[in-house]
């Protein structure tokens, strides 16, 4: 759903374009306290299972469900590592990052396009850090992990919202008809993406999900 409105749009924003009810300032600020929350403390759990790990190799962790589901498993492999330390601790910081961001939102503060592109970047480092371990889930480890997944569930919108908030606010340079077309199916591509990705983990794990 959209509004023909400018309400709460910086300047050099293209004028005459609908303005996506989420993008104005503090409906984008619960969808970024929203995501940024679920992703903390979804990384949280990760960081608190990978320190009992530590002390305890036998530990297991809370989402060890079968040998496909299996946090303790994945924990095990390189890629759970990749900069030489848990990948969650990234996810900590970063999404604080996105809490601290959406709590000076709804307290009346207003960011230059600097912050905005900067967020921007960020999160879309994020999402492709994301969709490189969605990846190797599925092609290389062959193990979920669930609090992992959960991760991916709020980077997703995350990710598309801001993108199109952006493109509707004029940070993100483009033509008015694809702002229009983004604005628009905002929410279509969200949905649309979280299937995508259902799909592809359900058809992926056929086997272990049916036993055929």
């Amino acid at each position: 759903m959209t509004e023909p409105t400018t309400v709460d749009r910086p300047h050099g924003a293209q004028p005459g374009l609908p303005l996506p009810a989420f993008a104005r300032r503090r409906p984008f600020a619960v969808l970024l306290l929203s995501t940024g929350i679920i992703g903390w403390v979804a990384s949280a759990i990760l960081v608190l299972e990978r320190l009992a790990l530590y002390q305890d190799p036998d530990h297991v962790t809370s989402c060890d469900i079968n040998p496909w589901v299996s946090c303790g498993q994945v924990m095990g492999t390189w890629q759970s590592q990749l900069f030489g330390f848990p990948n969650p601790l990234i996810g900590i910081v970063a999404f604080a990052v996105v809490i601290t961001t959406a709590m000076a939102l709804l307290s009346g503060a207003r960011f230059g396009r600097w912050y905005w592109a900067g967020l921007q970047i960020g999160v879309t480092l994020g999402t492709v850090f994301v969709l490189w371990l969605w990846s190797q889930a599925l092609f290389s480890i062959y193990i979920l992990c669930l609090y992992c997944m959960i991760v991916w569930a709020a980077m997703i919108p995350l990710f598309l919202l801001l993108t199109v908030r952006n493109l509707a606010h004029g940070i993100i340079p483009a033509p008015p008809g694809l702002v229009r077309f983004a604005s628009e199916w905002a929410w279509m591509l969200v949905a649309i993406s979280y299937v995508a990705v259902a799909a592809s983990v359900f058809f992926r794990f056929f086997t272990a999900f049916t036993g055929l």
